[in-house]
């Protein structure tokens, strides 16, 4: 399996954004010996020192079980010392261990962005808590002392361990991510930029590169590449949550915001005229009915086996959604010089920006993205493939706007 962000639970545009005051919030107890272990305990692990850090957390841990955030810290801190023990089986226990402890400071209420994401990626492990990079023991066993220098911080080992592991299998994509890190964590941004668009090259459908290559611009200040590469890795895994963790990060170091993009078309039949009555239906009704009938064809006529004749069973899909919607706006452009329709769509934003979408072209990529539940997420892939840069049009236009 896959745990490439290992070394990096709390993304440095997070760090930024939260870390601007204390990370650490002192508590009200009124021992002074543990106050001054715990504010040494938060200096060093937000200095990178984890595993300084870590027998402080330790002791900290044991003398106030409650105390949710440095179980977080003590969690992340155990993720880095697995890295550093060569015992397979030590290294898994160490990680399963630290997702007990998380487990921890969850039940306690801790919902910071870095126990959301020590969370959601330690819940995939497997059961003996195990990381494989390769099935060629060579590379495992480099990438392993990679690792576990990069633990250290002996950064220059790191580098030729990486450095190997490429010679074995030039495809390694976590050798080349790391590689770049390791390069980023010394400030070395040239070569690290390098090495990130080279991980890039290797899996432009990973979102690690693109979001530890956003962390090292924001770290120099660029954060309009930061944004463009935060785009690029929403795009590359759309339904991962630490992706947009981040952007809603980056949005709060920028003044701005993450727009939710959601368009409400009725799903019940309103506004109808009753029988004999002269008025027409609303535009909003119109724009209902059209969708409706759409999806109602989908779902209980031919249109779906039409579509995909090797489903067996009907699912919720993007061209289902697509034709519904666009059906919508289409009722939307017939009615458009209407007066009626300009005052429904002045006091009904989702029918203005459901044209605005369907006009530009971009009605799929917002099913993609905001409609996207198990059947729609099955048909992304296909979508990237041939319209990866619709994908990009979208984010930049509708959901995450620049930073002025």
């Amino acid at each position: 399996m896959r745990l490439v962000d290992g070394r990096r639970f709390f993304p440095a545009l997070l760090l930024l954004n939260l870390c601007a005051a204390p990370c650490f919030v002192a508590q009200a107890a009124p021992d002074a010996a543990y106050q001054s272990k715990r504010q040494n305990a938060a200096d060093l692990f937000n200095g990178g020192k984890r595993l300084e850090a870590l027998p402080l957390l330790e002791e900290l841990v044991k003398a106030d079980p409650k105390d949710d955030e440095m179980l977080v810290a003590l969690a992340a801190s155990l993720v880095e010392h697995a890295a550093t023990l060569q015992d397979e089986e030590a290294a898994g226990k160490e990680r399963l261990r630290a997702r007990d402890v998380l487990n921890k400071a969850w039940d306690l209420g801790n919902a910071s962005p870095l126990a959301m994401n020590l969370m959601q990626l330690l819940q995939q492990l497997p059961a003996n808590g195990a990381i494989r990079f390769s099935d060629d023991p060579r590379v495992e066993q480099a990438m392993r002392a990679g690792e576990a220098a990069f633990s250290r911080r002996d950064f220059a080992e790191a580098l030729k361990n990486y450095a190997k592991v490429l010679e074995l299998e030039p495809t390694n994509y976590s050798a080349a991510l790391f590689t770049a890190n390791t390069y980023d964590r010394q400030n070395e941004f040239t070569r690290g930029a390098e090495w990130y668009r080279r991980a890039i090259h290797l899996a432009p459908n990973i979102e690690t590169a693109y979001r530890y290559y956003a962390d090292m611009l924001a770290k120099e200040g660029d954060m309009g590449k930061a944004r463009a590469m935060l785009i690029l890795a929403a795009v590359a895994e759309p339904y991962n949550r630490i992706v947009w963790r981040e952007l809603r990060a980056w949005a709060a170091i920028t003044n701005t915001h993450i727009n939710a993009i959601y368009i409400r078309v009725s799903a019940e039949q309103k506004d109808q005229p009753s029988p004999g009555a002269d008025r027409p239906p609303s535009a909003a009704s119109a724009v209902g009915q059209a969708y409706r009938e759409v999806r109602m064809n989908w779902q209980k006529g031919d249109e779906f086996k039409k579509r995909f004749p090797e489903e067996k069973e009907y699912r919720h899909s993007l061209p289902e959604e697509t034709a519904a919607l666009t059906a919508a706006a289409r009722v939307l452009e017939g009615m458009k010089g209407d007066k009626g329709t300009g005052e429904s769509m002045a006091s009904d934003r989702t029918l203005g920006l459901l044209l605005d979408l369907h006009q530009a072209g971009l009605i799929e990529p917002y099913v993609l993205f905001s409609l996207g539940d198990a059947g729609i997420a099955r048909d992304y892939a296909a979508y990237r493939a041939r319209s990866r840069d619709k994908l990009e049009e979208y984010l930049n236009k509708f959901v995450v706007p620049v930073a002025h």
